[in-house]
């Protein structure tokens, strides 16, 4: 259970450091990130497996960079659900924000893991 809770906290933070890379990717607050991260994170679970092997083939064309496009699809898509809490103005904030948030995750996830295990 901690575990989640902190993949839940590392994962607010990520959108609000990206929130401040980019203009047209907006978060209200910790309160409208947190529920972003929570939304993410069921969507990780429960839709990109889905989305992932429907697209498959393009993403063995791409060597795996279609994964960015699938990772921003639900970005966006969870803006769409926030509403004014959390804006994208664009599905290319959206790439861009998937790629530079996997960074910031790999990144974290490398400092973090002597402190998880």
């Amino acid at each position: 259970m901690l575990g989640c809770f902190f993949y839940i906290v590392v994962n607010a933070a990520v959108l609000l450091i990206t929130g401040l890379i980019f203009d047209g990717f907006e978060l209200s607050g910790w309160g409208a990130a947190f529920i972003a991260a929570i939304l993410l994170g069921l969507a990780n679970t429960l839709v990109r497996p889905i989305l992932v092997v429907l697209t498959l083939p393009v993403t063995v064309l791409t060597l795996g960079i279609f994964i960015f496009i699938i990772n921003a699809f639900l970005l966006y898509f969870i803006s769409f659900l926030m509403g004014d809490a959390f804006v994208i103005d664009h599905f290319g904030t959206a790439i861009l924000a998937a790629v530079v948030m996997a960074l910031i995750n790999a990144l974290l996830n490398l400092i973090s893991k002597p402190f998880t295990s």
